[in-house]
């Protein structure tokens, strides 16, 4: 492990709050040469408008007008992700689906820069941004700080999901049974309570049991959503 990681790591470990996240991100985001960073988190749920959290030390007035503008919905970068684990460089070419958004992000000082995805084992995806006013960040530069930029992109994500996922999504710190598991893995097959009290040698009500306190840990309507809601945040792997 060479310093920069070890300085990551250090950095990271004893953070407890996402202002300071953003902090430590800036600072070493300047030391890569890049004035500006951000960092986005899009969690598995819901799953219509699942739910989001953005962190950057972009102008305020740009994160404003982003924001109000919906920029988020036609953004490129974004887009690509969200299915794509490849550096995203920016370009014209890029953003030529979005001209609007690029001229307008160009006028606040974001002519040049690079995003990188991240997701880990519960569905939570991040895209952390690096940007700056000056020279576009070609495939040399990205090369030689590759290394070092993904080594970033995993520490912040996994902080950032740390300290702030659980403020979005409190299901992602549940913890079920070996018992609701396995009835809930068993329900997602399509089995019916009486077949899964067979198939595990049980009794009917207890197997409704577990499916009940499994709903309310994953605050689900019904044991059909309690199904997805843990497959979609690990639970069921």
């Amino acid at each position: 492990m060479d310093p920069w990681q070890a300085d990551i790591l250090q950095s990271f470990q004893s953070i407890d709050c996402e202002r300071q996240v953003l902090t430590m991100a800036t600072e070493l985001a300047r030391k890569l040469e890049f004035d500006y960073c951000a960092y986005g988190l899009r969690m598995p749920l819901p799953l219509v408008r699942p739910k989001t959290a953005m962190f950057s030390n972009y102008p305020a007035i740009w994160q404003a007008r982003y924001q109000a503008r919906g920029y988020q919905d036609i953004d490129p970068t974004v887009r690509l992700a969200m299915c794509s684990p490849s550096p995203i460089i920016w370009s014209d070419d890029l953003f030529a689906p979005a001209p609007e958004l690029w001229e307008e992000a160009r006028s606040f000082g974001l002519q040049a820069g690079l995003a990188h995805s991240c997701r880990d084992a519960s569905g939570i995806g991040g895209m952390f941004t690096l940007a700056r006013s000056g020279e576009i960040v070609t495939t040399t530069e990205w090369q030689a700080k590759a290394c070092h930029i993904l080594w970033l992109v995993q520490a912040i994500h996994f902080c950032m999901v740390r300290v702030v996922a659980p403020k979005l999504l409190p299901e992602t710190t549940v913890h079920l049974s070996r018992r609701e598991v396995e009835v809930l893995r068993w329900t997602g097959e399509g089995k019916t309570s009486g077949e899964i009290a067979n198939i595990l040698n049980i009794t009917e009500r207890t197997v409704n049991f577990h499916i009940g306190k499994a709903m309310v840990k994953l605050s689900a309507v019904n044991k059909t959503s309690a199904v997805l809601r843990a497959a979609m945040i690990g639970l069921l792997s």
